[in-house]
């Protein structure tokens, strides 16, 4: 299973990218989806989850109030808008997805155990 990613880009400190993540539609529905960025020498770590069954959504503390996870089921898709964007932001940001929905439980967000992934794609932020 492939999930399709947009394209990243770069952009100064303070500006705003918009990401997205397509999954097939046969697994879509009801599944836990994850953005997990990878900073340069560091482990994927997750930053925030929806749960597409019921919508809910949760952010790690360092993203809260400047990313948002939103998703469009016509489309089968997960979008992660990222505002204010930061230096320390600069990673290779992955979409993952899971069918176990417990993997979108704050705390049980660990990137290792979802089962499918997107390409990557490469977000820098400029000082």
């Amino acid at each position: 299973v492939q999930l399709v990613e947009s394209w990243g880009g770069s952009v100064q400190a303070g500006g705003f990218l918009t990401l997205s993540c397509a999954a097939p539609r046969y697994i879509y529905a009801g599944i836990c989806m994850a953005w997990v960025p990878q900073a340069p020498g560091k482990e994927r770590e997750g930053i925030g989850t929806i749960y597409i069954g019921g919508g809910t959504t949760n952010l790690v503390d360092p993203v809260k109030g400047r990313f948002t996870i939103t998703h469009d089921n016509a489309n089968n898709t997960v979008y992660l808008q990222m505002n204010n964007l930061k230096p320390e932001d600069t990673a290779m940001y992955y979409c993952a997805a899971d069918p176990n929905i417990y993997r979108c439980r704050p705390g049980d967000m660990v990137a290792a155990l979802f089962a499918y992934w997107g390409q990557g794609t490469q977000v820098t932020v400029s000082s």
